[in-house]
């Protein structure tokens, strides 16, 4: 079997996309986890850098999705 490797870049993005939905997920209840451990956005540069690399992760994780969206596959076949 053989085992795919993926790029440290994109496990990285992966982990602070998944870091930043969480964080969203906990605003909806009134809870902001950054600005709870680093600051309020308006003041720590911490947060904002926080902030920023979360969104370029998600700007980032768009090319592997296209390329798994649009990579051919094989499909199985279907009998009727």
């Amino acid at each position: 079997m053989e085992r795919r490797t993926t790029d440290p870049l994109t496990i990285i993005a992966m982990i602070l996309t998944i870091i930043g939905g969480i964080n969203w997920l906990l605003v909806a209840f009134g809870f902001n986890l950054v600005e709870a451990i680093f600051g309020p956005a308006a003041t720590s540069i911490l947060t904002k850098l926080i902030y920023i690399l979360v969104g370029i992760s998600a700007i980032y994780l768009l090319y592997p999705l296209y390329q798994m969206l649009t990579s051919p596959r094989e499909r199985p076949v279907v009998r009727p």
